[in-house]
């Protein structure tokens, strides 16, 4: 007797195995497409990243002038202070533009700021570049406790006085097409500066001068 084959009857009752298997396979060849597009894009930005990541900017003081130290009122428990940093700035990326914005400079002795902060103007320095800077701080009474004022007043007479200079700002970098968001940007110097009673201008700077950067 011959068999008659009926439709489905090596499949699912309804005789649809055939369109399952494409459908799965389909699907398959989908996600497989989309991982292999996510790896690539993947593996772009990796190396988009390595050729333009930008360089940390570096700080370096050069030289230190003292135009006044006023710490010897024992009954104002106020300082008065000028000084001139020379500061260059230093950009060590060859693909990155470095954009400093809402500078600020001051002066802090034993962990207390001894000037009022001195705005910096807006600075935009090209790859592989170096800028110099030269604020002039301070220049007003600034209220301390009065170890600080004794401290100041005692370092001064000896003829080394231990600062930090403080740089704060926001910077970010531009490379290629690609610019990054706004970064925070705090620098501290930490100097010790020759004094001689009753003279004023150039003094000497003790130490290499280098300065650390926070972003």
């Amino acid at each position: 007797m011959t068999s008659i084959k009926l439709p489905g009857s090596d499949a699912d009752p309804n005789g649809y195995r055939g369109h399952g298997s494409r459908g799965r396979a389909a699907w398959q060849t989908i996600f497989f497409g989309l991982l292999l597009l996510i790896f690539l894009l993947g593996v772009t930005a990796l190396v988009l990243y390595l050729v333009y990541r930008p360089s940390e900017p570096r700080f370096t003081v050069l030289s230190a002038a003292v135009y006044d130290i006023n710490a010897t009122a024992p009954d104002t428990a106020a300082v008065s202070v000028s000084l001139q940093f020379t500061l260059a700035i230093r950009n060590p990326s060859e693909r990155s533009v470095v954009i400093y914005d809402r500078l600020g400079a001051y002066v802090v002795y034993r962990e207390q700021a001894i000037t009022p902060v001195t705005p910096l103007p807006p600075l935009n320095q090209e790859k592989d570049s170096t800028v110099m800077v030269s604020p002039v701080l301070g220049g007003a009474d600034v209220p301390v406790s009065p170890e600080v004022m004794r401290g100041l007043a005692t370092d001064r007479a000896y003829g080394l006085v231990a600062v930090r200079l403080v740089v704060q700002g926001r910077v970010k970098y531009k490379a290629g097409p690609f610019k990054s968001p706004w970064y925070g940007l705090f620098v501290k110097c930490d100097l010790l500066v020759g004094v001689k009673k009753g003279k004023l201008g150039q003094v000497p700077l003790l130490g290499a001068g280098y300065c650390s950067v926070h972003t």
